[in-house]
């Protein structure tokens, strides 16, 4: 099992930008997908960004797509999302995730997960 840590979150006003980090504990850190979920109050977890093990594929929603970057570093077994031009509705805890294919989009295909990092876009 692997210890993800998620690091980044804060408050930020719309416009900004915010760089989260996750640090992964373990040695098999690039044989697996990694990816960036989030959830905000009352509704349910969701698909943010996904890479893949080498970090040539990602994937992202819709909803992101041409605002946020993922991106990783093996060398350092960290995952990153970089989050540009952010809106009231980003806000939400982002987690980071483990799993085996960045093209699976669901977090019940994701094994272990992060505490989550809190962060709030203000109007």
């Amino acid at each position: 099992q692997v210890q993800l840590v998620e690091s980044g979150g804060g408050l930020v006003q719309a416009g900004g930008s915010l760089r989260l980090s996750c640090a992964a504990s373990g040695r098999t850190f690039s044989s697996y997908a990694m990816g960036w979920f989030r959830q905000a109050p009352g509704k349910e977890r969701e698909f943010v960004a996904t890479i893949n093990w080498s970090g040539i594929s990602t994937y992202y929603a819709d909803s992101v797509k041409g605002r946020f970057t993922i991106s990783r570093d093996n060398y350092k077994n960290t995952v990153y999302l970089q989050m540009n031009s952010l809106k009231p509705e980003d806000t939400a805890v982002y987690y980071c995730a483990r799993g085996r294919y960045a093209s699976r989009m669901s977090a019940a295909e994701y094994e272990d997960w992060g505490q989550g990092t809190q962060v709030t876009v203000s109007s």
